[in-house]
């Protein structure tokens, strides 16, 4: 008789474990999927929730698109495409020889893999394809998609359009602290090796001619905007990248994100924060 308990309760967590897997696989292709560890949410006309390491691909997507002077709506297209395609995840493989983002194929012409499986790289020469199809503009996101990736899927894009508009709203700079990331446990980098990488990586994603940072220093860095929407490009850019280059803290226009939290607060103190200026700070 005392064994039953013991029983029921193997039962229970069975049955459990079982309802966990029903609601992945319920949610397969949704967002809102159960997440291990911090989380980025995005709110622009809209709620988007990407673990760490899918913020910081969407982020790079939309930083080149802004680059190479697409307009919000091709951004969308690639947002809806990489979440089609790749989850946005950098896959290291996929259907027969496609890698990355975009699962871009070294077969197809689409480069090495190597250099597909460089975000930067995949995400310019999914822009280039975009821009060559004639009309895109007026196409479903789903039809202008399909143009670039010849998919046996062709209207699988579409049901990520909705998210993908609220990330594209965001990224570029539509929306006031609309990228929240919680960043707990150790650092990636700290000091000047941290400042370092986010310059890098500004520079990097943004272009070489993005020379309004200031020099790293080991506290962080400054850059200059010329409006309030460029300013939350890269605000909203840096705290999507902070997992990964040990930002702790970035103000601007009188908003203030930190780590800790994950949340954008009005800045109190003495602290300065302007419409002119992106302040990052690093863990000492």
């Amino acid at each position: 008789m005392r064994r039953k308990p013991v029983v029921l309760v193997a039962l229970l967590a069975l049955i459990g474990a079982l309802g966990v897997v029903v609601a992945v696989r319920s949610f397969d292709g949704k967002l809102n999927l159960p997440h291990l560890g911090p989380e980025c949410t995005v709110r622009a006309d809209g709620e988007v929730t990407l673990d760490l390491v899918q913020m910081a691909n969407a982020a790079t997507i939309a930083a080149v698109g802004v680059r190479r002077k697409m307009p919000e709506r091709a951004v969308v297209v690639a947002l809806a495409t990489a979440f089609q395609e790749s989850k946005l995840e950098n896959l290291e493989s996929g259907d027969r020889d496609s890698v990355g983002l975009f699962q871009q194929r070294p077969s197809q012409g689409w480069g090495t893999v190597e250099k597909i499986q460089d975000p930067r790289y995949a995400a310019t020469k999914f822009y280039s394809s975009l821009k060559k199809v004639k009309g895109w503009e007026r196409m479903r996101i789903t039809d202008a998609a399909q143009k670039v990736q010849r998919s046996a899927y062709p209207n699988a894009y579409e049901k990520w359009a909705d998210e993908s508009a609220v990330l594209a709203k965001a990224l570029t700079g539509g929306a006031i602290g609309a990228v929240e990331c919680t960043i707990t446990g150790e650092p990636a980098l700290r000091g000047a090796a941290a400042a370092t990488a986010l310059a890098d990586g500004m520079r990097l994603d943004w272009g070489n001619g993005l020379d309004s940072i200031e020099s790293p220093r080991p506290g962080g860095l400054t850059v200059a905007v010329e409006d309030v929407k460029i300013g939350w490009r890269y605000a909203h850019w840096l705290v999507s990248h902070a997992s990964g280059t040990g930002l702790s803290r970035v103000r601007f226009a009188n908003l203030e994100w930190n780590a800790g939290d994950g949340k954008w607060q009005p800045v109190t103190g003495d602290q300065v924060a302007d419409n002119g200026t992106v302040v990052a700070e690093v863990f000492s």
